[in-house]
């Protein structure tokens, strides 16, 4: 069988999750793997249509395709996500249909669910038949037990090729809503006090709705807030996955283009920050992605501490509850306080005016009382996850997230709480399994 592999990893060929297809190829020596670095050579596909249908060619000649990804901020790369932008821009999906696929990745098992919710999807929008998703550790290979449990993955996905085997939809067909939003409500705009605020924005031409959202909450604030479009702030490229930062925060972008000046000078000094933007299949746009991406440079250190955020979105955000959760879990793992979301899914201007006008008052309000709600399952057990790999088997090639988590107390190991253990050990007493007659 032909399988073509669709890499998801900026770094190419030296991309860990690129190791379990490679593990794969040396066991079934009987099948073609077909490999192309699309979010490695992103920029080259993006200008070279040639190389483009290059890559679709072979898609329309394999058996199965692979998607192959590490996880990159709850989701896949920029780089990937803009690879499956240009299938939709360039109209090649139908080349997609009907082909056999399943998906496979590497992470330390952070929000990896919400990537894979995100790839099956997009392989439901394409008309695939899905077989499955694989999540990796990045250790898993080198345990004996892990490669047979990949192995007996791998088996089953050929097996379901073989067989021809029917597949069900998982993810319903997104439907798009017409509706024109226009302002028209008059205004009471809220004062802001000293509290700066920063509405962050990719509008693209077309996109009217998001773009009178945001005229709408800019009028909903005595003093104007600060509004800036990310295709204005200099981005030469996504992040490369290097972890060049992971010794002391240093980016390798570091002089080169503008965004690290704008996270440090201007987005870290908001106290009030909205994310505006539009849904482009299930997620926002690459460039959102990028932007998401590049903050890494920052590593497990939260940058939205006590910041009110707050999230403007035109598109049908309640057809894609995984999305919701992603833009949740976002929020809580950088210790921000989510105000609320508004979206242009009413079919009345006037109900989308008082949302977010509401959203403008309750956005001054918990920032001037200093509010914070309690963090759920996402930012807690996100926490635990971070914290563990850090202290052990991470700490190596993060030591600036090894230096910020001992000062800041981020290692809250359960045998540190010493009035807990005393309690415990008080009250504990040999299980005893006795019969009452």
């Amino acid at each position: 069988m032909r399988i073509v592999v669709l890499n998801g990893s900026p770094k190419g060929v030296h991309s860990i999750t690129l190791q379990y297809v490679r593990f794969l190829e040396k066991k079934y020596p009987q099948h073609a793997f077909q490999v192309f670095n699309v979010a490695h050579d992103i920029r080259k596909i993006e200008v070279d249509e040639a190389l483009f249908h290059e890559i679709i060619g072979q898609v329309i000649e394999a058996d199965g395709i692979l998607w192959a990804f590490p996880l990159y901020y709850f989701l896949v790369s920029a780089q990937y996500k803009k690879f499956i932008e240009l299938i939709w821009e360039r109209k090649v999906e139908n080349t997609f249909r009907d082909k056999y696929t399943a998906a496979i990745s590497t992470s330390i098992h952070l929000f990896e669910h919400t990537a894979h919710n995100y790839i099956h999807g997009i392989c439901d929008d394409l008309e695939m038949k899905f077989l499955g998703s694989y999540s990796a550790d990045m250790y898993d290979l080198t345990k004996e037990p892990e490669q047979k449990r990949f192995l007996i993955f791998f088996d089953e996905f050929l097996r379901g090729i073989e067989k021809g085997i029917s597949t069900a939809r998982e993810y319903a067909p997104l439907r798009p809503n017409p509706f024109q939003y226009e302002s028209k409500n008059h205004l009471r705009p809220v004062d802001p006090g000293e509290k700066k605020i920063l509405i962050l924005t990719v509008c693209l031409p077309g996109q009217t709705n998001l773009a009178h959202m945001v005229e709408r909450l800019k009028g909903c604030f005595r003093k104007a807030p600060q509004v800036v479009n990310l295709f204005d702030v200099e981005m030469k490229g996504g992040c490369l996955g290097c972890i060049r930062c992971g010794y002391d925060n240093t980016c390798i972008y570091e002089g080169k283009d503008e965004f690290i000046d704008f996270f440090r000078e201007t987005l870290k000094k908001a106290d009030v920050i909205v994310f505006a933007g539009a849904i482009q299949d299930r997620y926002l746009s690459s460039r959102w992605k990028m932007f998401f991406d590049r903050t890494f440079f920052n590593n497990r250190s939260p940058y939205l501490v006590d910041k009110q955020i707050a999230f403007v979105i035109s598109g049908s955000l309640d057809q894609i509850s995984n999305l919701r959760q992603i833009l949740e879990g976002y929020v809580e793992l950088q210790q921000g306080n989510l105000a609320g979301i508004v979206t242009d899914e009413q079919d009345k201007s006037s109900e989308i005016d008082s949302l977010i006008a509401s959203l403008a008052h309750r956005l001054i309000e918990y920032a001037t009382t200093d509010y914070i709600r309690p963090s759920t399952f996402l930012g807690v057990g996100g926490h635990k996850i971070f914290r563990d790999n850090i202290y052990g088997r991470l700490r190596f090639p993060f030591q600036a997230d090894h230096a910020f988590y001992r000062k800041s107390g981020a290692y809250d190991f359960p045998q540190k709480d010493l009035k807990a253990r005393i309690t415990s050990a008080f009250f504990d007493t040999p299980y005893q399994n006795t019969c009452h007659a």
